[in-house]
């Protein structure tokens, strides 16, 4: 799959929204709870527009690590699923697989109120890097609280967290050209 050029967007979203909309595939609206209407837990989005719905059960069965970290005075110990192995559910590209033009794949990480984050696909894979990327949905042995979660995601050794995004809905691997 190519990636569209950035000067092309803003034609392609006047013709492609409406006709999702019309075909009833335009995203559903949040909720004041900040999930969407009858959504699952978790969107993941592969990058040949393969979907993948996770919700609590199944993001219960994959490996978790635990994590100390603080943000802004506020310490904690996470629980959560590392981003790249979750991103295997979407077959993302890893170990040999992860070079060339694979390189070139960002992480798109989305929460309820629309704030986004970007990795880059080699941050979040052990073979290229030994950083750890989390999708917590624990801290100090609880589920998170409504502040933070369900979902968050935590990036320990940055020494800012805005990209420790909360409420996390949606992760999408984009292609860059």
């Amino acid at each position: 799959m190519r990636a569209v050029p950035s000067r092309l967007v803003p034609m392609l979203a006047v013709l492609v929204v409406p006709a999702l909309t019309a075909a009833g595939l335009a995203a559903k609206p949040l909720s004041t709870t900040g999930r969407a209407q009858g959504a699952p837990t978790l969107e993941l989005i592969g990058l040949n527009g393969q979907h993948r719905a996770v919700g609590r059960a199944e993001l219960a069965k994959l490996p978790h690590v635990d994590i100390a970290a603080s943000s802004h005075g506020v310490e904690g110990k996470y629980r959560g699923v590392p981003l790249g192995e979750l991103l295997r559910l979407v077959d993302r590209p890893a170990g040999d697989a992860l070079r060339g033009k694979a390189l070139a794949t960002a992480v798109s990480v989305e929460a309820t109120d629309g704030y986004r984050v970007i990795f880059a696909l080699a941050e979040v894979d052990s073979g290229f890097s030994n950083k750890v990327i989390v999708l917590a949905d624990a801290k100090n042995g609880a589920p998170l609280d409504s502040a933070e979660g369900p979902l968050r995601v935590i990036v320990p050794d940055e020494k800012r967290p805005a990209r420790w995004a909360k409420n996390v809905v949606r992760i999408r691997l984009v292609a860059i050209e």
